[in-house]
């Protein structure tokens, strides 16, 4: 008999050390040619010793540092574009024409005006500090044309009062910039020697306190004489560029001439020719081009004309003149569109009515359905200690809400803080006012009615009352008495769990849905067309060379436009960015407008480089997508609408026009995504009432009617506000009362609930043509709003 032998597999305790070194040959020895285990990664992770670490690392930081000066270096050069500034400023007591006549001292520079009327605009070439820059302005009041140069602007300079600051017009521009993304900017105070010597180092002690609260550790430059205008251009020079995502992925270009030539067949329309610097990305003939506020293109050709604005003028060779034709003849096109090649301007799906007839599903595809819900349904989230299972469906993946949201938190109590304080001291102005009152103020407060439309004041005060009673009783709707309920809801379904219960998002959708494009997978596309750009070279119009764009279908409007003095930006689109869909924004209510804001209504968008109206819904930011009948405050809520695709990030800006003509901004946020499948779900709560009330058993009222409509809505659950669970059980006699089961005994103070769904569409209102509003003044700035009596 054969005596037994242990395996390789026999469990090895680990013997005592005993102070002895093992060496390699020992380790070796005691595994008994047992292996490792293998680490599974896609990565091969190479192990550097410190030395090689740390020459990475300077490696890495000296690349990043050459490509920073590389960038500074190329803006402004003779080989890149004209460092572009748009100057803005913001305080009624600041003298632009002042501002502009330093900065053109002809000691520094070449001076070379604009041909075009109202935007006041110049460039300046200095061969001395090796810099051209190109000056724009805008006032605040003009919010639209502050809000498209500052998406093209290299840097912005605000100039500010030494006194003040800025006045509330220059307050909320500076909102709407913060919120649209703000690139480089510099801050100069004008006027800082006309005070006394003894109050100017007050005035700017009290003015940096001011700016800390916008701008903290910023500095602060004067531009009083000629000397300062200098050090502020050095300063413009050497800054470091700050990058606005929307527009580094993408080709733009600021006009700086325009010509327009009519078509044969007709006047209205015709060929747009633009000159300017390309900026961003390389920009290729076959791309199409979206002009801010007007709509998207196509283009015939791109030329390449002299720079008209060279940084060192060079002395030309004289030859024949047939050979400066023939020269410039070959250099005057740079590229043709390619009608192979060329983007589409198709932004809809020419719907077939035929592709709406159905069939009946196999229990194949049933049962591949239900296999795909399980595997889809098992996600792995990070959620706090303790949180339970049903807590962690309704925590989003995303990040940074919850810091967005306490920000709002902090400024609403800071607002609410200052509210108290002046009510406090309007409280004294008016015990004052009453004490001194004379004749004249009567007068005027007689003509303050002549003034106010009544018909609008019963409009808002409507609107007030409506979100008002939604606050107290959220989609509360009461049963029609002459219209039978299971009609009156017939597109409503009752759902065990709002939460968990299925909802096929192809399921009854549209006509529009059958108009609009759609990705597989909108985040992988994304990914991919950004690498593209990152990696691909694209043949056309380099970073920084001066050219002239055919734009071909463009209405003589847009000609016009620019020759009333408005400025014309162009931007290049993305593959696809020309197609209808259905956008997702994240926005939050803006503190300082407090007017209720109702679904559906007509508003102003600016989502990153387009600018247009639509009527969005608005639905709640979680997992649940409720629909919402106002723009609620402290609360971040997505807005859905009909759009072209947009690939983020993007910032978006929600304004309303006002009945005076102005717009007024009311929301800010950024693009979510780009998905027609995320389902908006409106709530319908019946309400009934308990008439008799036994022990888990009660009779209830008010609910419904007549008798079909509570056999009909049986199914459904029901719930009270005070927390318990039922369901209806028979109906009683023929006026809709009810006998109903809970899970606990009811309250006669109670109220029995039930809640019906039915899934929303948004409205297709989508206009790319945006009205220009009336400029902004600083009496017209109203941030308080009365208080209403709901009684």
């Amino acid at each position: 008999m054969a005596a037994h032998r242990s395996g390789p597999l026999k469990q090895q305790n680990k013997a005592h050390k005993g102070g002895r070194h093992r060496g390699r040959g020992s380790a070796q020895r005691d595994g008994k040619g047992r292996l490792a285990l293998k680490i599974l990664s896609k990565k091969v992770r190479k192990e550097l010793s410190r030395v090689d670490q740390r020459h990475r690392a300077s490696q890495l930081r000296k690349q990043k540092k050459e490509a920073v000066l590389a960038e500074k270096r190329q803006l402004g050069s003779k080989d890149g574009p004209p460092h572009q500034i748009l100057v803005v400023p913001l305080h009624d007591r600041i003298s632009l024409p002042e501002a502009f006549r330093l900065l053109q001292d002809k000691d520094t520079g070449t001076v070379h005006f604009s041909e075009w009327g109202s935007t006041h605009s110049f460039m300046l070439l200095c061969p001395r500090l090796k810099h051209r820059w190109f000056f724009t302005s805008a006032r605040p009041g003009e919010l639209h044309t502050v809000l498209d140069m500052a998406k093209v602007a290299d840097t912005i300079l605000f100039l500010l009062d030494p006194l003040e600051g800025w006045d509330s017009t220059g307050d909320y521009c500076l909102s709407c910039l913060f919120a649209q993304g703000l690139p480089t900017y510099t801050l100069a105070v004008q006027g800082v020697s006309g005070l006394p010597p003894r109050k100017q180092i007050d005035a700017r002690k009290k003015l940096s306190k001011t700016v800390e609260k916008r701008f903290p550790d910023d500095k602060l430059l004067l531009l009083d004489t000629q000397k300062e205008a200098e050090m502020l251009l050095r300063q413009l020079a050497n800054q470091k560029q700050r990058h606005l995502a929307f527009r580094d992925r993408r080709a733009y270009l600021f006009a700086h001439t325009a010509d327009f030539a009519p078509s044969e067949e007709n006047n209205l329309v015709g060929t747009l020719k633009i000159s300017g610097y390309v900026r961003g990305q390389t920009l290729n003939v076959n791309s199409l081009l979206h002009i801010i506020g007007q709509g998207d293109f196509q283009m015939k050709q791109i030329d390449a004309p002299m720079d008209p604005f060279p940084l060192n003028p060079r002395t030309t060779i004289l030859v024949s003149g047939d050979a400066v034709a023939d020269m410039e003849e070959d250099l005057k096109v740079l590229m043709k569109a390619d009608p192979d090649k060329q983007e589409s301007l198709q932004t809809e799906v020419i719907p077939d009515p035929m592709e709406g007839e159905q069939t009946w599903p196999t229990e194949e595809e049933l049962s591949e359905a239900n296999d795909f819900l399980k595997k889809s349904s098992k996600v792995v989230k990070k959620v706090p200690k303790g949180t339970s299972s049903y807590q962690a469906e309704w925590i989003l993946d995303e990040d940074g809400e919850s810091d967005g949201e306490d920000e709002y938190d902090d400024m609403e109590h800071e607002d609410f803080i200052e509210e108290e304080s002046q009510d406090e001291g309007s409280g004294k102005e008016e015990e004052e006012e009453y004490e001194t009152m004379t004749m004249g103020e009567s007068v005027r407060d007689d003509l303050y009615d002549d003034n106010v439309d009544d018909e609008a004041e019963e409009k808002m005060l409507e609107k007030y009352k409506q979100e008002r009673l939604q606050e107290m009783f959220p989609d509360e709707v009461d049963t029609p008495r002459d219209v039978a309920a299971r009609i009156r809801f017939q597109k409503y379904r009752g759902l065990k769990s709002f939460r968990t219960s299925p909802w096929d998002p192809k399921e009854n959708l549209p006509q529009d849905y059958a108009r609009i494009f759609q990705f597989q997978n909108f985040t992988n596309t994304r990914k991919r067309l950004f690498k593209e750009i990152e990696e691909k070279e694209v043949e056309g119009a380099e970073v920084g060379w001066y050219v002239t764009l055919h734009v071909s279908e463009v209405p003589s409007s847009v000609y016009e436009y620019f020759k009333r003095g408005a400025p014309l930006i162009a931007f290049s689109l993305l593959p696809h960015e020309q197609k209808m869909s259905v956008l997702n924004m994240v926005v939050s209510r803006y503190s300082g407008n407090t007017e209720p804001v109702k679904a559906k209504e007509e508003l102003i968008f600016h989502c990153g480089f387009r600018r247009f109206r639509a009527s969005p819904l608005f639905s709640q930011h979680t997992a649940g997508k409720a629909v919402e009948k106002f723009l609620t405050a402290d609360v971040a809520l997505v807005v859905t609408i009909y759009g072209p695709i947009t690939f983020p990030p993007a910032s978006v800006l929600l304004f309303k026009q006002n009945s005076n003509g102005m717009h007024s901004l009311i929301a800010t946020g950024y693009l979510l995504s780009v998905d027609p499948d995320r389902m908006v779900i409106k709530r319908v709560v019946l309400s009934g009432h308990p008439f008799k009330i036994f022990t888990k058993m009660a009779v209830v009222r008010y609910m419904f009617f007549n008798r079909e409509d509570v056999l009909w809505f049986k199914p459904v659950e029901l719930r009270t506000k005070w927390g318990r669970r039922g369901h209806i059980k028979e109906p009683l006699g023929t006026h809709g009362h009810m006998k109903c089961s809970f899970d606990g005994k009811l309250k006669s103070q109670d109220t029995v609930l039930m809640n019906l769904y039915k899934r929303v569409f948004p409205k297709w209102t989508y206009d790319p043509y945006v009205p220009e509003p009336v400029p902004w003044m600083k009496s017209e700035i109203s941030l308080s709003v009365p208080e209403v009596d709901m009684k």
